[in-house]
């Protein structure tokens, strides 16, 4: 959530920054129309306040002079009786200026380069050399058939669900456990999140009101399945005030995320890239403002290692303003070879929400003499399953899968043969 003093302060700068993300500026200006409407009204409670209270003193000399007070009386609850309607008044202001706050887009840092859609976006490195193409490989979905099961996944559950057997499943959650191992490796927390979260955790990570059509909701206990462990994660510490000198936290979480992939009815319909339901290891920090970006840096090293360590060719690139997700201030998308599609696809997106969340969350930093909100940071540490189909591509010979060096402690074995 944006700050409603610096949006008072300078509207306009927030308009620009809108514009720039391709989102509309029309809840900067209601947001500006609300609060002048709302300092007149508190502008004349306040008055009205100072006015009862110069005549509730007045009482107490009358009485002792002799006067009737019974006027003074009925005029300060009269005024009572204002000021109770008056403050009712700015309780639904603030109300409608916070639900429209909720419906804005973080602003962008000014390293983030300006941009329409993922065209701008801007390749910052590239890692490892793809040495396989669509024409050398068979895409995953056809291979290991009685490992992966799809048929069974929409006879269980519908579209966009899938059953793994024995390798292919072992597989999987070997991927899973290396990737939280390599987490705690770099001073990560690993943390067991509930899958079920109330509402104030959803809106406190980002999530709602912008995503409540992309989330699994049950409505008579008012909880959501989490379409991410950041939203957990993040939460943690909602409606503290953490010590600066603990900073930065740093958590990690294997769980199951559930999305309805209501905007992406089309896309990657065959395989496992697009999941109803899919695993992710999660990376989450807290920080002291003037550190964040330099632990973004920090969290996007910290998921290419993954891939390195996997031997995955992998391209980082900076995302443009226009491609941007809502809560990020700032992101990074690491994109992983896939053979059968001759195309790097996102593997991770890592993201420096500033004080975005924090705000919302109401998660502060003790200073010497103050506090203050921290900086949110999140990424994918990674995303289990397209890892999984990376794994299943690059790693495929004629006669089966050669599992990387790094898996094959957990796995027990050097391949999975066809």
């Amino acid at each position: 959530m944006l700050d409603l003093k610096a949006i008072r302060a300078d509207a306009g700068s927030f308009k620009e920054a809108l514009r720039k993300r391709n989102a509309p500026i029309a809840p900067i200006e209601e947001i500006v129309q609300l609060d002048a409407e709302w300092r007149a009204l508190k502008g004349e409670a306040d008055g009205l306040k100072s006015e009862r209270n110069r005549l509730s003193e007045s009482i107490s000399a009358a009485k002792k002079a002799g006067q009737d007070v019974r006027e003074i009386i009925a005029r300060t609850g009269a005024l009572s009786a204002k000021i109770k309607m008056h403050d009712a008044e700015l309780d639904v202001f603030e109300e409608k200026m916070k639900a429209v706050l909720l419906t804005v887009p973080n602003m962008p840092h000014e390293s983030v380069p300006a941009g329409k859609d993922e065209k701008d976006n801007v390749e910052v490195r590239r890692w490892g050399k793809p040495d396989k193409t669509r024409e050398q490989v068979r895409p995953h979905y056809e291979i290991l058939g009685k490992l992966i099961d799809f048929e069974r996944g929409v006879k269980l559950s519908g579209s966009r669900f899938t059953v793994l057997y024995g390798d292919v499943a072992r597989l999987q959650r070997a991927i899973g456990q290396f990737m939280l191992d390599n987490a705690a490796s770099h001073g990560y927390t690993e943390v067991s999140v509930p899958l079920l979260v109330g509402t104030a955790a959803m809106s406190g990570a980002g999530q709602l009101p912008k995503f409540a059509a992309e989330a699994y909701h049950e409505e008579e206990s008012d909880l959501w399945m989490i379409p991410t462990s950041e939203v957990p994660l993040v939460n943690l510490h909602a409606g503290e005030v953490l010590d600066e000198k603990c900073l930065p936290l740093r958590y990690c979480a294997l769980s199951p995320c559930f999305r309805k992939e209501a905007g992406n009815y089309q896309k990657d319909i065959k395989g496992l890239i697009r999941q109803h339901q899919f695993e992710k290891v999660e990376l989450v920090k807290f920080a002291a403002p003037e550190k964040s970006f330099i632990e973004l840096e920090g969290l996007v090293a910290d998921a290419e290692d993954v891939l390195k360590k996997l031997g995955l060719p992998y391209r980082t690139v900076l995302l443009c303003t226009g491609d941007m997700g809502f809560a990020s201030a700032k992101t990074y998308d690491i994109e992983v070879w896939l053979p059968s599609q001759d195309a790097y696809r996102e593997i991770s997106s890592c993201s420096d929400c500033a004080d975005f969340q924090a705000r919302r969350a109401d998660i502060k930093m003790r200073r010497e003499n103050r506090n203050e909100f921290v900086h949110t940071l999140n990424g994918s540490g990674l995303a289990v399953g397209r890892t999984l189909v990376a794994i299943l591509e690059n790693c495929q010979d004629e006669n089966g899968i050669a599992i990387p060096k790094a898996l094959q402690d957990y796995m027990k074995c050097e391949r999975i043969e066809f």
